[in-house]
């Protein structure tokens, strides 16, 4: 195996935690890992040599100019949420940084966006731009200027759809995070039906996937757009597939519909941005091609509902001699 110099931004984060752990655990790279604030990342950074904190922020990127000439692959994971930073961090210094990198030396970008912003077809969705939150609508523009750079066709996008994971070494995705949340109502959701469908990847999936991409760059002909995420879902199946877990009988089912959802919105006032009203009328983010190990004949960690549960803590049923 070639020995790499790999820069990870945002390694402290839920999918950066995973990945940073893998490429420790698993390769021999050299590990470039820029956090703000090194207390957070919780990976033993002493089990082997090559492996290096870089203290700092996406806003000062430029400091590193001279190390990112250096690199043979970068994986962009960083983001910034919300609030007035968020087009800066997530369009114009990650633009910076990808233009600070030397074209001719470095081998592959694995840039991550989002799957909110596409369509089945894995273009994108135009009320992405129009409609999206700020988080959304950065990604969206970032995404569109991507082209415009001289390693544009280096760079390998990925579109993580729901991400699940965290543990108490990692910080736990919002999804997971509202899990604890989804068993307690489990008693009242489960006699509604929706008509809606999903995709999920855990972040250790997520971190197998670019580990092999690390290796395994996309050929010239190859796709470069890859939606990361485990088998389509439909509402009605991950209902169906948490009873069943948490040994919770359906006796009955109600169908929510459409303008049911929008009577009880008029009804109690509820406020929804544009682009929750978008999402909600829209259902299915559900795409043609998906990306999980099992793409590369790699295993899966966390491929079902059942599993996504298990992860996260909750007990089956049996267990709690139910």
């Amino acid at each position: 195996m070639i020995q790499k110099r790999i820069l990870v931004t945002g390694a402290s984060g839920c999918i950066g935690h995973y990945l940073t752990e893998a490429l420790i655990q698993q390769t021999t790279h050299e590990l470039y890992l820029l956090v703000r604030n090194p207390t957070k990342l919780q990976v033993d950074k002493k089990t082997r040599s090559g492996i290096t904190v870089l203290q700092g922020d996406m806003q000062e990127i430029r400091l590193f100019a001279d190390l990112l000439k250096t690199m043979d692959t970068v994986v962009l994971t960083a983001t910034a949420w919300g609030g007035k930073e968020t087009f800066d961090i997530n369009v114009s210094k990650t633009l910076e940084l990808l233009e600070l990198l030397d074209p001719n030396r470095c081998e592959q970008v694995i840039y991550f966006s989002t799957a909110s912003l596409l369509a089945d077809n894995n273009q994108p969705l135009k009320e992405a731009g129009e409609l999206g939150h700020d988080y959304i609508r950065s990604k969206y523009d970032c995404l569109h200027r991507l082209a415009q750079l001289a390693i544009a066709p280096k760079i390998t996008t990925v579109f993580p759809t729901l991400v699940v994971g965290g543990d108490r070494h990692k910080p736990y995705s919002p999804v997971t995070s509202g899990i604890p949340e989804l068993s307690k109502y489990i008693d009242l959701i489960r006699f509604f039906q929706a008509d809606g469908s999903f995709h999920f990847i855990h972040g250790r999936d997520i971190a197998t996937v670019v580990r092999y991409l690390i290796e395994n760059s996309p050929k010239q002909d190859e796709p470069r757009y890859l939606v990361l995420g485990q088998a389509r879902v439909t509402v009605n199946q991950a209902i169906e597939e948490v009873c069943a877990y948490l040994g919770k009988k359906i006796y009955f089912r109600i169908p929510l519909s459409l303008s049911l959802a929008n009577l009880m919105i008029f009804l109690f006032r509820i406020q929804m941005a544009d682009w929750d009203r978008f999402c909600m009328n829209y259902r299915h983010f559900t795409y043609q091609v998906i990306i999980n190990p099992t793409t590369f004949g790699l295993p899966n960690y966390c491929a079902t509902m059942s599993d996504v549960l298990r992860v996260s803590g909750i007990k089956i049923a049996r267990e709690e001699g139910v």
